[in-house]
């Protein structure tokens, strides 16, 4: 199990002042929360970490970016990011505590705050931690995303900066932005959270957080399928184990219609060729198995990742 250094976020004793002090009589929910400082700024969202005076804790604050505060389709993203990770109630998913609007009316929802590295900070440093400790990150991962996945959830943006370990050995799989759910009439289909016509075109060079993203993408995500399902978190799930057991992401390129390209139609490299120490034959082909370029040749199911990984694990 990863751990780190517990925060410390000035004096964190609880005392009686705090817990027993009175509510107003008359509640403003628009004064609710107070001193906010930006966290992190996503291509379209605001995280901030603000305090709860009603409840006398620090939280997460998570809004549009004010550009996006008129768009309905983000308006409506937001919407059901809050209650998608509101509704998996999971060991592994961050709870969420409130969904409501700001004294401008704009949506905003607030979860627990955690403090922790990212997967991708870790393995900045892959050296310091072995296997079995990433290994022990990859089954929480595979157990959220089985709950989610039972719930008719698909994450659909697996990656590195997305699975958080907080100082207590947590592990926690963010940001359900993306995630795919269905409607109750089937033949429906819902194309609002498809990739943007700005994430794959041809002359975008591969930096930054737009390329972290296509690595770990399922060909059938970069082609937009309307029937993508729950084998692309797999797919995904499979990019994330291979960087853990080969040090490298599976496909690299300079641009991303290259790396679309090497998605759509390459094999990579079986990860024991390209790992300095040996990696147990059990994972690197539990690997190759979830990066298949068809979805009904990989694993079946989350379930039957944990299975084989356990094999592993004994």
């Amino acid at each position: 199990m990863l751990e780190f250094p517990q925060p410390k976020e000035g004096d964190s004793r609880l005392y009686i002042e705090e817990t027993d002090m009175a509510l107003p009589e008359t509640l403003n929910p628009q004064t609710r929360y107070a001193f906010f400082a930006t966290i992190a700024k996503g291509g379209k969202s605001l995280i901030k970490s603000c305090r709860d005076l009603h409840l006398r804790r620090t939280v997460c604050y998570k809004t549009l970016r004010p550009e996006f505060v008129n768009d309905p389709i983000e308006n409506k993203r937001l919407l059901r990011e809050a209650r998608i990770s509101a509704m998996l109630q999971h060991p592994n998913t961050i709870p969420t505590y409130e969904l409501g609007r700001d004294n401008r009316g704009n949506y905003y929802f607030t979860m627990k705050l955690v403090h922790g590295y990212t997967l991708r900070e870790v393995l900045n440093y892959r050296e310091r931690y072995d296997l079995g400790q990433l290994m022990d990150v990859i089954v929480q991962v595979a157990r959220a995303l089985a709950y989610a996945h039972s719930r008719g959830v698909v994450h659909r943006d697996i990656k590195p900066d997305n699975i958080l370990i907080g100082p207590y050995g947590e592990v926690l799989l963010l940001d359900w932005g993306l995630a795919k759910v269905w409607h109750k009439d089937k033949a429906q289909i819902d194309d609002e959270s498809k990739i943007d016509e700005a994430d794959t075109g041809p002359g975008m060079t591969g930096e930054g957080k737009l390329q972290g993203t296509v690595m770990y993408m399922s060909p059938e995500q970069i082609d937009r399928d309307p029937n993508i399902d729950h084998r692309s978190d797999i797919y995904s799930l499979g990019s994330v184990l291979y960087e853990i057991l080969a040090g490298v992401t599976p496909f690299q390129g300079d641009k991303i219609y290259q790396l679309l390209d090497q998605i759509r139609g390459d094999t990579p490299e079986d990860p024991r060729k390209m790992s300095k120490v040996k990696i147990p034959n059990v994972l690197a082909d539990l690997t190759m198995k979830c990066l298949r370029k068809e979805p009904q040749t990989r694993p079946d199911s989350m379930d039957e990742m944990l299975r084989i990984i356990r094999e592993y694990s004994n």
